[in-house]
């Protein structure tokens, strides 16, 4: 498992201030940039964006799973999800059942790519466009999207961060947030690009073992870091 040891990847690792006196006077760059933030399944990335949004509370962002959670309210999105999952995910009255769909998606890979295609085209469509519009705005724009790469994200991003941790922490957080055995978590995780890759491919690295004073200081270290960058696509 990687560890934050064992790369130069991110400057993050090094030694942070915690002088955060001047974070206020901020001044960032006419170009605003649109900033991925994604990572494994528990592994902490929305609390890192809560860190965020502390550090940076003019910023703006964007949930993936908030969209998600809205488009599976639609009248339309709804009606694709019965024909292809059938009748078993709703109820008599006709109420999605989201648990039964978030079951079936992590056991079976062609159905989860199923629920994929009808929901990240919508989802993308939406934050790119969200993104877009914020180019000339003085705020930073946060795009918080779990499966980022998995979806070919990355690409609408001037940035990306990954929220990473040990695989045995991964474990334990997912057990006791989800309830359920050690192999249902395993099968979880394993249903996403390994994490190891998605380190791999990040500009940033943020490592959470520890706990949320940790996280906070990255936050405040990246924020220092993007501060007066001239913000192109690589």
């Amino acid at each position: 498992m990687w560890s934050p040891h064992c790369t130069v990847r991110s400057a993050l690792f090094l030694k942070f201030s915690t002088d955060t006196s001047g974070f206020a006077a901020i001044k960032f760059p006419p170009q605003m940039p649109a900033i991925g933030i994604t990572g494994g399944i528990s592994t902490g990335k929305s609390t890192f964006v809560e860190c965020l949004r502390e550090v940076m509370p003019d910023a703006t962002f964007f949930d993936a799973d908030e969209a998600a959670h809205a488009l599976l309210d639609r009248p339309e999105v709804q009606k694709q999800i019965r024909r292809e999952f059938g009748a078993r995910v709703f109820s008599t009255a006709g109420d999605l059942n989201r648990a039964k769909v978030r079951a079936i998606v992590f056991a079976d890979a062609t159905k989860k790519r199923v629920l994929e295609q009808i929901l990240h085209p919508r989802i993308r469509r939406q934050w790119r466009t969200e993104a877009k519009g914020h180019r000339k705005s003085p705020r930073f724009f946060f795009a918080d999207i779990p499966l980022l790469y998995e979806t070919g994200g990355e690409k609408l991003c001037d940035r990306v961060v990954v929220v990473a941790c040990s695989e045995k922490v991964q474990m334990e957080r997912l057990r006791k947030r989800m309830a359920i055995t050690a192999a249902e978590a395993k099968q979880m995780m394993k249903s996403q690009m390994p994490l190891e890759e998605k380190i791999k491919r990040a500009d940033h690295v943020v490592w959470n073992n520890s706990n949320r004073t940790a996280l906070i200081e990255q936050a405040r270290f990246l924020v220092a870091s993007w501060q007066g960058q001239t913000w192109t696509k690589k």
